[in-house]
């Protein structure tokens, strides 16, 4: 593969905010991952301080923040909501591009969450009630048990979001940018603000 051309002035590194470039790289990637362009590492902690990571999907976005549904019993929603904070990466290989993000988090209203819920095929709508989400499971046959349970309990008219299952809003703080550059002298732009709901955007590059 071809090193990457030379970044100068009038390319990121002179963007003056995050969420534009955010989506300048996004539409790209979507354009060039062969997978799953809006898949991103989540970081969350747990009761005892350990960092727990593990590949979402980003499923909706906007100058709130960057939102990923879940079960709320899954170790990451009871990880959230004992520490409402998280850090995700966008690693795309395809680009030499990194995006990583952090910030405190909310979870989305009840609308929001419908909507979205709404919005996925009927089997993954079944699947959500089925899946006791990161909790033991003796065998394959229990969870294929609770999926025909569910299929049979609405087999006629629309599946209802479960009241376990919702989005979680990361609301960043911090954005940094990073490019591939030849022998690891990369590119790299952090954005910074003092909370999400208020405060300007500040900018600094940062050694590779």
């Amino acid at each position: 593969m071809e090193a990457p051309e030379p970044l100068t002035s009038g390319d990121f590194t002179d963007a003056s905010e995050p969420f534009q470039l955010f989506e300048d790289w996004f539409e790209e990637a979507k354009a060039s991952e062969p997978n799953d362009p809006n898949a991103m590492a989540l970081a969350t902690v747990d009761a005892d301080g350990l960092p727990d990571v593990r590949m979402v999907l980003l499923n909706a976005r906007d100058a709130r923040g960057f939102v990923f549904f879940t079960n709320t019993g899954s170790a990451k929603g009871r990880e959230l909501a004992a520490v409402p904070k998280a850090s995700v990466v966008f690693h795309w290989k395809s680009l030499r591009r990194q995006i990583r993000v952090r910030g405190p988090v909310e979870q989305v209203s009840d609308a929001e969450a419908d909507a979205y819920f709404a919005t996925r095929p009927r089997l993954s709508q079944i699947g959500a009630w089925a899946s006791q989400q990161s909790q033991p499971l003796e065998g394959r046959f229990a969870l294929e048990g609770a999926v025909a349970k569910y299929t049979a309990q609405y087999a006629l008219g629309g599946v209802p979001r479960p009241p376990h299952w919702t989005g979680f809003r990361i609301k960043p703080v911090q954005m940094e940018f990073w490019h591939d550059r030849p022998f690891r002298l990369h590119d790299r732009i952090m954005f910074r603000r003092p909370s999400p709901d208020a405060g300007e955007w500040s900018k600094s590059r940062l050694y590779p």
